[in-house]
């Protein structure tokens, strides 16, 4: 697998590798234990309705958006709005600029 052995952190951005979503980015709400953790992207997958996701099926990105790891540690909950702009912001400042000619992972 082309992951990172890192654990991922409730607000990181994760990009889903199998599955029917596959290529998707999301957000990560809350790791449920080692193996597993629940996922949302705001729109399809909603913050009431989380995805459980197998660790070895995302590829975790090196981005945590602010917003929505703060409303989790606040409050416990983050709205769907915040996390289609953590997405959102993601894929404009990241994404774009790894398609300028770097490559994320070297393969594919």
């Amino acid at each position: 697998m082309s992951e990172t052995d890192s654990i991922p952190q409730a607000g990181q951005v994760v990009r889903i590798m199998q599955g029917r979503e596959a290529g998707q980015y999301a957000v990560v709400l809350k790791l449920i234990d080692d193996r597993y953790v629940l996922l949302a992207d705001g729109e399809k997958r909603k913050y009431d309705r989380p995805k459980k996701k197998n660790l070895h099926h995302i590829e975790t990105m090196d981005y945590i958006s602010p917003e929505v790891q703060n409303s989790l540690l606040d409050t416990g909950r983050v709205t769907n709005g915040k996390l289609r702009f953590a997405i959102a912001k993601f894929v404009n400042e990241v994404v774009t600029d790894l398609k300028k000619g770097d490559q994320h992972d070297g393969e594919r």
